[in-house]
């Protein structure tokens, strides 16, 4: 064989190899059985083991206590209540969260501020304020432009007479503890407002009964004014049956 047709045979036979080799692997995998685990059972692992030394665990019910737990029943607006770990000790009630005694409290809230009309302090501004969530061990009062004259009151009171104050003074509550007071908020702070004195409230009844005078008045207006239209309507009427004209048109 020439070496020429030696080299065309190397090459036939590269170009065909890949054909039967991927024909021969995929013969070979459709005829070859299938591979199978075989399972291992725990049974033939019991011929030595003894069935005497065998302890069968049962479980164990552990019991979980549950009941009702409410919050402890406190105002924080009212006087002398019963601090709340006695009631808590008494009842099982939760108390509220409160901050530390080693950091400011946080700011009270006021409940009212009014000038008394009536009584033996007639005349003096009556403030009440709300206890913060907060350990307070007791409350300053201070009034605008007597900044230097705080009135300080007990943990337990929620409300004090600061004598005559003008229309407009502004009063604040802070509360205190052994890390300081609380800072003024918007809810800490309220202005006196003016009563409403007798002859405003006379004012107010005359505008009210003029008001209600005036819609009777226009009640009344109406009803006269569909009264005279219905009579000319009416009249109106009965003359055009008289009348021969329309009588004689209304034949024609």
């Amino acid at each position: 064989m020439t070496p020429q047709h030696r080299n065309l045979a190397l090459l036939l036979f590269l170009s065909v190899s890949p054909i039967l080799h991927s024909h021969l692997f995929t013969h070979a995998a459709s005829t070859s059985p299938p591979v199978t685990l075989s399972r291992i059972l725990m049974d033939d692992f019991d011929d030595d083991y003894d069935d005497e030394n065998h302890k069968t665990l049962t479980p164990v019910k552990i019991p979980v206590l549950t009941r009702d737990v409410k919050p402890c029943k406190l105002d924080p607006c009212s006087e002398d209540q019963e601090p709340c770990p006695q009631l808590h000790a008494k009842t099982g009630c939760l108390c509220p969260g409160l901050s530390g005694p080693d950091e400011p409290p946080h700011a009270p809230r006021i409940k009212g501020l009014l000038q008394v009309q009536e009584g033996d302090n007639r005349g003096k501004v009556e403030i009440q304020w709300c206890a913060p969530s907060s350990v307070v061990t007791g409350y300053r009062v201070v009034v605008e432009g007597r900044e230097r004259d705080a009135l300080e009151f007990g943990k337990a009171l929620r409300q004090s007479f600061l004598g005559s104050l003008e229309a407009g003074t502004k009063v604040c509550v802070e509360a205190v503890n052994n890390a300081g007071h609380s800072m003024t908020s918007e809810f800490s702070c309220d202005r006196v407002s003016r009563p409403a004195s007798s002859d405003d409230k006379l004012l107010v009844g005359v505008i009210g009964g003029g008001i209600v005078l005036l819609l009777l008045l226009i009640i009344a207006a109406v009803i006269l004014w569909k009264h005279h239209m219905h009579k000319k309507a009416k009249r109106d009427s009965n003359d055009g049956l008289r009348n021969p004209s329309y009588s004689t048109e209304g034949n024609l």
